[in-house]
């Protein structure tokens, strides 16, 4: 059944409109109207979000692992809905949503099967040791607490998993920590089904309606609202870095700061090793095109930026590459906007380098960008280390492989690094992986660094500019760590001690 979206804000259990409306751009069929949410809707979510806490942050993990699991019965029971208006709003084919909706209901499930191993509570306990001298010890104990109200961003290249069930919201719900959510305005109808779901999930699970908070939003007063209430402890964001770095400065600002896990911008630099070049040119180089396409290059870890020794093996890369991007049609992007930042990012970069393969966006569609350059020439102009949101690649040629590690050294904060290796390339990586390790997040050998992977090793985050908290992840179990604190018990009756902690 087609869902007709009625554009109002689910704030603590009630849907509610707004004076003010804005309108959906869809990429195909019709536009739809939502309330514009404001300060006064913030405030009202987040204090419900406040209120909620004190029940819901002493929840037994088995009550929360059951509410999140409602949460993805009730998205799978909308299935159909949710790819229906998705596929209107962002353009984005059916199967690419199903496999999304499939990991958000995964991740959610997921979280419910990490609380209640209860592992992630990293429980201690250092018992009284009255008779020591010359000073007795006292009873303590030690183990991770919700912090608090959290605030979501929804992001735009994923409309389902990094949005409002995406793992930041699966997450800290898993820690304990209502949800207050900016709906991204790029899919402001999904957002809403979505909403419905945890809705009907809170119902029947019998959480407290404050728990979960959705504001639909089109400008920055929202989300500024958002950052700086009081009552907000912490914020998870994946964007743009513009949009980020100005909600990670209101976050330092604020009579008692907050911490922002920003998920910013990555070039994800691929290194072709010398053995692996010689090999395998023609192969690395359709591999390398069709992960930079996919998706028309929308995913934060699109392998943006290629390293490889001049020569003919190179050259024959560089070939090869040009041959499969030419092959690839125009494909929408998610929305107006991000075509014209593609297209002039482009631009932009085009003015740096040798243009090996012109491209742009007209009427929302992007076609592939190849750039060249010289290793000297990326180190003297900057914008070449500029992330372009979209299916836009450099290759960078250095004079001998052994120049990489020192190239490396100039490389940003990046969320994953590649290597293309054989054999024989071992001792060279053996020199690279020092440095790179401490650029990324994530270093691959031989794969392409888009799809990432839930799991309990992943790691979705990386050095500034990549993300503004080198040490979390967005991405993975390990992504509920953002949301807790460790609190030390010292000779706590056992009758006041947390359930977890007693025994």
């Amino acid at each position: 059944m087609t869902h007709i979206p009625h554009g109002r804000h689910l704030i603590a259990g009630e849907w509610t409109c707004s004076a003010a409306t804005f309108a959906s751009a869809p990429a195909q069929g019709p536009a739809h109207r939502f309330a514009r949410g404001d300060a006064a809707l913030v405030d009202r979510a987040v204090r419900a979000a406040e209120a909620a806490f004190a029940e819901f942050g002493w929840t037994e993990r088995e009550t929360r692992a059951a509410f999140l699991e409602a949460v993805a019965e009730e998205i799978e029971a909308r299935g159909s809905q949710i790819t229906e208006i998705a596929q209107q709003e962002t353009g984005l084919p059916a199967a690419r949503l199903e496999g999304e909706r499939g990991r958000t209901t995964g991740q959610l499930r997921l979280f419910a099967g990490h609380i209640r191993k209860g592992d992630y509570l990293d429980r201690r306990h250092d018992p009284a040791l009255p008779d020591r001298r010359p000073v007795p010890r006292p009873d303590i104990r030690l183990m991770q607490r919700p912090i608090g109200p959290v605030a979501v961003f929804g992001a735009s290249n994923f409309p389902l998993a990094f949005s409002v069930a995406g793992g930041d919201t699966a997450s800290a719900l898993a820690a304990g920590c209502p949800v207050v959510v900016k709906g991204h305005p790029a899919h402001p109808g999904t957002g809403e089904i979505v909403a419905e779901a945890f809705h009907a999930a809170i119902a029947r699970s019998g959480m407290p309606a404050g728990v979960f908070s959705m504001i639909h939003g089109d400008s920055p007063e929202v989300g500024a609202a958002l950052v700086t209430h009081p009552l907000i402890r912490a914020v998870g964001f994946t964007g743009s870095t513009r949009g980020g770095k100005a909600l990670f400065d209101l976050c330092a600002a604020r009579p008692e700061p907050i911490p922002f896990f920003g998920e910013l911008g990555s070039i994800n630099p691929v290194f072709l090793l010398p053995g692996a070049l010689a090999a395998r040119p023609e192969a690395l180089a359709q591999g390398w095109a069709a992960s930079l396409t996919m998706g028309a290059g929308q995913f934060c870890t699109n392998p943006g930026l290629v390293v490889v020794e001049s020569g003919p093996a190179a050259d024959a890369f560089l070939h090869a590459a040009r041959a499969a991007l030419e092959t690839v049609a125009p494909q929408v992007m998610l929305t107006e906007g991000i075509a014209a930042a593609y297209d002039s990012g482009a631009a932009r970069l085009a003015a740096e380098a040798q243009v090996l393969l012109p491209g742009c966006a007209q009427e929302r569609r992007a076609s592939p960008v190849l750039l060249a350059a010289t290793a000297e020439e990326f180190l003297a102009r900057p914008a070449l280390g500029e992330e372009v949101f979209g299916p836009l690649g450099l290759v960078v040629t250095v004079p001998e492989a052994g120049e990489m590690p020192g190239f490396a050294q100039h490389l940003q904060g990046q969320l994953t690094v590649t290597l293309h290796m054989e054999q024989d390339d071992t001792d060279l990586a053996r020199r690279l992986l020092p440095v790179l390790e401490r650029k990324a997040g994530r270093v691959l050998a031989n794969g392409w660094p888009t799809g990432v992977e839930v799991c309990d090793a992943m790691v979705h985050g990386g050095p500034f500019p990549a993300s503004t908290n080198f040490g979390a992840t967005s991405v993975g179990t390990m992504a509920i760590r953002r949301f807790l604190r460790p609190v030390c018990y010292q000779n706590l009756p056992a009758a006041l001690l947390p359930q977890d902690l007693a025994g």
